[in-house]
Order: structure tokens, then C-alpha cells, then sequence
């Protein structure tokens, strides 16, 4: 029941009515809780009927959103979404979806962050797609390329990779990619200018890229909106989640690039002559379909000799914040067992082998966390490697034998195909590669299903439809 209470001026006229709607008692302590309150302002323009009539309107309607929560929705969205970031985080969401919420939120709040959550419409959403859709979204992200000799520059000032780490918060491999003259963000790039004492503009090349963000990048802009929005909606805190209703661009659809057989044949060819920990590696890459970080994060208790198996339960990757880390797969239908021919597992068992005599010569010097692939270097033997490696190893390994462009992601394509064109069914193939649905694995792979359908029909019409040509075939050689 609400309570009103009439605003009077020093003439006794009434100016405004304070509507009061009371929560109850605080179970914990006994006492009145604090009750929703609105203003109502007399509009001298309208006759006191027609006050009274839209007063008991107004009344009605706050009443309404008291009982639904909406009334406590004076939050504006920057504060709100950092409410959700909290709780996304305390329920496990994993940290590389964090990190990417943390470095989205920014542009967001720069657009509707001043903005109640109750006065958000689908119109100001599409503004901001179409804002970050037009060119030069991308300006506040230029990039520096380095055109002098950074490495001796830092060696000139006594300064180690570790050590500029240490003063800046810079990652080491980021240091390390400057120094070979590759690309890295302008703050990094500025950040490694003034340990030197140089003007970054001396050191690097700073280059714009005036190109309009992918419609993949708007959408995850989208997709944290929607989140956050989702959250309040669910807290009844909003009538509706206005993300659902506005119109984010479309994701272009690619098609999964994949190795031709005789790309592969080449590859396992060439690997033959490189060291054995990548020849491994690639191996597995190619043989499992797995994801990088699932290649990086095998450690040798998945390793089930007896059944000629792994057990795919890690995920190995990089955060600029922490370095290199373990987590969990990417999702629940990840954690999976792939059973192994019995070549590989005779090249786990070499690999082993030389593996155990690398423990043997770093001593007590080895770190012995148990991972398969491991760096090599004194400081850090026996420590993972980092998944980005891996990467930075398939593009030299293509240069070097003259190969189609190699990425990781590539061999899992290739392993679908494979399985498709030898009639093994979405299921099966959805298992293997640890999607959460059979619709990923038909979405992802669609074209080429089609591929594989137009050779089942090919196969087909010879069984059914062309047998009797094969028979007069070989009536013919027979009687010849």
C-alpha cells in the first residue's frame, strides 16, 4: 500500500506529493526497512481532477515497479557492469573471458557508461555499432614497428629482458618480439622508449590502422553488453534486456581452411629432419585435431600406455597479466580421451626416451613439472612453453620447406575433413574434437559435409547405378 504525502508551499498549495512504498522489516535486525520513495510535481497547467487523476496513475505505476524490483534501478551502467564483472568472476568464468571483458568495458562506458540501465534503448546500442564500425574506430590502438637496434640499446643501458620486465610490468615475450623488429602496441612501445631515454618516435615506426573494426570484434562488444544487461534483466531490475532487441552486424561466415592430403604428406616428410620435440608436437597436431593449448598443456600422467590413449584435460595459455598458465579445457565436453595409432605412441615412447635424458642432464636445475613439451633453456628447463611458440615454430617450419601457410588451428580442420570424407558421422567427429554440441561441429564444418555428401552420392550411383558396365568390363577382359 503506498503512503502519499502532498508538498505545500508558504501559501498552503500544493507543489508535489512524496509517494512512499514500504519494504517490510529487516529480518535480521528487527527494524523498518528503508522504503522505496518517488516525487510526484503538481502541474499547474491541469485542473486538480486532472492532478488527482495522474497522481493515482503515477501511483499505480510506481507500485508496479517496486513489486517487479525496477525501482532500484538508479544504477548507471559503468557501475553496473563492474557489479556483474564481479560476479561473472566469482562463478568461475574463465580468465582470458575476463580479460577480454576488462579490455572491452572502457570503449563501452565511453558510450552509454553515464547512462542509467533503465534509460539504455536498443537505438543508442546500433549508435555505437555504427560508431565502431566506421573507419578510424581503430585509431586509439596504433602500433609500433621497431627501426633501430633495441636490443643494444637496452644491452647499452645494462638492461636485461628481466630486468625491463621488472620496471615496467612489460611481458618478456613482448620485449623479445620488439627486439626482432615485429610489431607491438604503441604504449609498449612507449613504455620501452622511456627505459632507454629515448623519444619513442626515434626507436619505433608508430603506424595508424584507419580500417574499421570486424564485425567479430563488434559483436563480442555486443555480446558483453548483452551480458550485463542480461544480469540486470534477470534481477528484474530493467523490464526488458534491450541488447536482445537491438541489431548487431552480421558475423561473416568463413569456411574452415584445411591441409590437402598431399600438404600433410609433405609436412610429415620434412619433419623427419627437425628436432624431435617438434616433430612430436606437429605429430600429435596433425593426428588429434586438438587445440594448441590442449597440445601444450599435455602433461605425461595423460598419457595411458596400456590403452594407447590421451586424456585431453588441460588447456595450457598466455596472459599478458600472468604469463603462462593452466586452466581447465574450454569446455565440459573437451575433457575427452583420444585413442592413438600405434605409430604415434611409438614416437611418445622415443620421445620419452630423450625426454628423461634431458632430466638428466639439467640436474637440479630442472623444473620438474611434468609437462610433455618443455623449454630448454638453463633458467627455465623443464617449465612449459609458452603455446605462442608453438606458432612462432610452424611459421618458420613452412619458410623453411617452402609449405602452405601453417597455423595450428589448421590440423583440426584437416582431421575433421578427413574424417568426414571417410564417412565417420558428426557425432563421432564431435567427440574427437571436444565440441559442446553436434550443431558446432555441422556449423563449423558445413562446406565441407557438402563435399564429403557429393562423393557418398558419387560412391552411391557406383554401387547402384553402374554395376552393370563394371560386369560387361570384365566380361570383355575374361574373354580376351
Amino acid at each position: 500500500m503506498a503512503y502519499i504525502q502532498p508538498r505545500k508551499n508558504k501559501n498552503g498549495q500544493i507543489t508535489s506529493w512524496t509517494v512512499k512504498i514500504h519494504k517490510g522489516i529487516d529480518k535480521a535486525t528487527g527494524r523498518q526497512l528503508k522504503p522505496f520513495t518517488a516525487t510526484f510535481k503538481y502541474d499547474a497547467e491541469k485542473t486538480p481532477r486532472q492532478n488527482e487523476k495522474a497522481l493515482n496513475a503515477f501511483v499505480a505505476d510506481f507500485e508496479k515497479k517496486c513489486k517487479y524490483g525496477i525501482a532500484d534501478s538508479r544504477q548507471i551502467f559503468s557501475e553496473y557492469a563492474e557489479y556483474v564483472l564481479d560476479l561473472k568472476q566469482r562463478q568461475g568464468v574463465k580468465r582470458r573471458t575476463m580479460e577480454l571483458y576488462r579490455m572491452l568495458l572502457p570503449r563501452i562506458n565511453e558510450a552509454i557508461g553515464y547512462m542509467k540501465i533503465t534509460d539504455i534503448r536498443p537505438q543508442h546500442l546500433n549508435a555505437l555499432y555504427a560508431e565502431l564500425l566506421k573507419n578510424g574506430s581503430r585509431s586509439k590502438s596504433a602500433r609500433a614497428t621497431a627501426k633501430a637496434d633495441i636490443r643494444s640499446k637496452l644491452k647499452a643501458k645494462g638492461l636485461t629482458f628481466t630486468a625491463v620486465k621488472e620496471q615496467t610490468g612489460i611481458a618478456l615475450n613482448t620485449i623479445s618480439v620488439a627486439c626482432q623488429g615485429k610489431t607491438i602496441m604503441e604504449s609498449k612501445a612507449q613504455q620501452i622508449a622511456d627505459i632507454i631515454g629515448e623519444p619513442v618516435t626515434s626507436l619505433f615506426t608508430i603506424t595508424k590502422d584507419e580500417t574499421p573494426l570486424s564485425n567479430k570484434t563488434v559483436i563480442e562488444y555486443h555480446r558483453l553488453i548483452s551480458t550485463v544487461l542480461a544480469q540486470a534483466d534477470k534481477e528484474l531490475l530493467i523490464p526488458y534486456n534491450p541488447a536482445s532487441k537491438a541489431t548487431p552486424p552480421k558475423l561473416k561466415h568463413k569456411d574452415a581452411n584445411y591441409f590437402e592430403f598431399e600438404d600433410i604428406e609433405k609436412m610429415l616428410e620434412c619433419l623427419e629432419r627437425e628436432p624431435l620435440k617438434w616433430k612430436v608436437i606437429v605429430h600429435l597436431l596433425i593426428i588429434t585435431g586438438c587445440r594448441r593449448g590442449e597440445i601444450a598443456g599435455l602433461k605425461w600422467d595423460v598419457v595411458d600406455w596400456k590403452n594407447n590413449r590421451l586424456h585431453i584435460c588441460r588447456n595450457l595459455l598466455y596472459s599478458t597479466q600472468i604469463g603462462v598458465y593452466e586452466d581447465t579445457t574450454k569446455t565440459e565436453q573437451s575433457d575427452r580421451y583420444i585413442t592413438l595409432p600405434s605409430e604415434t605412441m611409438e614416437l611418445l615412447k622415443e620421445y620419452r626416451r630423450w625426454y628423461l635424458l634431458l632430466v638428466q642432464k639439467f640436474g637440479s636445475l630442472w623444473h620438474n613439472e611434468n609437462y610433455l613439451f618443455v623449454q630448454e633453456k638453463t633458467d627455465n628447463a623443464g617449465k612449459p612453453m609458452n603455446p605462442d611458440t608453438i606458432n612462432s615454430y610452424l611459421n618458420g617450419f613452412s619458410k623453411r620447406y617452402d609449405l602452405p601457410h601453417i597455423n595450428p588451428h589448421a590440423f583440426r580442420h584437416t582431421q575433421a575433413s578427413i574424417l568426414f570424407f571417410n564417412g565417420v558421422d558428426s557425432v563421432s567427429i564431435s567427440k574427437r574434437l571436444g565440441h559442446s554440441k553436434v550443431s558446432t561441429t555441422s556449423d563449423i564444418y558445413s562446406h565441407i559435409i557438402k563435399e564429403a555428401d557429393k562423393q557418398s552420392a558419387e560412391c552411391v550411383a557406383n554401387v547402384l547405378l553402374r554395376p552393370k558396365h563394371i560386369d560387361i568390363d570384365r566380361r570383355k577382359a575374361s574373354d580376351e
